[in-house]
């Protein structure tokens, strides 16, 4: 029951953080419908199918990765710039590489948190996951820093209990 009161109100500050409907006035009331509509329909099948746990609906993490999606904004807008920046040189000489990336992560949660934030920030891709690290796609070479890597690792590593390690 706990799980299913925090799914939706999880996603109904989701729908009401993207679809910016506040007000019940003019055509506001049918689309405030359809997502009071979304939101009952996605935590009923998510009842029926027996997936309203602790791993489905991982409470205690999410108010532990606030400050790190933060980080994780302030490196997607670097990255970004350093994107940027290697496809305006005029030779634009990349040199794309595979790196094994090790992942240390004490539960799935921080593993995929890590796996997702590297394919999320620019410039690097995910492309096969393992128990123990990843294959990671870099578009350069400066891509490629392990510190970097071993930073975004050790800043999403979260235990199920939703306390982080410390850095």
């Amino acid at each position: 029951m706990t799980y299913g009161v925090g799914l939706t109100a999880i996603l109904v500050l989701l729908w009401l953080t993207l679809s910016g409907q506040y007000t019940l006035s003019g055509d506001y009331p049918l689309v405030i419908g359809f997502g009071v509509l979304s939101v009952a329909g996605t935590v009923a099948l998510a009842a029926r199918m027996r997936i309203l746990d602790r791993e489905t609906v991982p409470l205690a993490p999410a108010w532990s990765l606030v400050p790190y999606w933060f980080w994780l904004g302030g490196e997607i807008v670097a990255a970004n710039f350093a994107v940027l920046r290697l496809v305006m040189k005029p030779d634009m000489d990349v040199e794309p590489r595979l790196v094994r990336v090790p992942a240390e992560q004490r539960s799935g949660l921080g593993h995929a948190v890590f796996a997702n934030s590297i394919t999320l920030t620019p410039g690097t891709v995910t492309i096969d996951v393992e128990e123990d690290g990843f294959l990671v796609h870099a578009l350069d070479t400066s891509f490629t820093d392990p510190s970097g890597f071993a930073e975004m690792g050790a800043r999403s590593d979260v235990a199920s209990d939703g306390k982080r390690k410390v850095l």
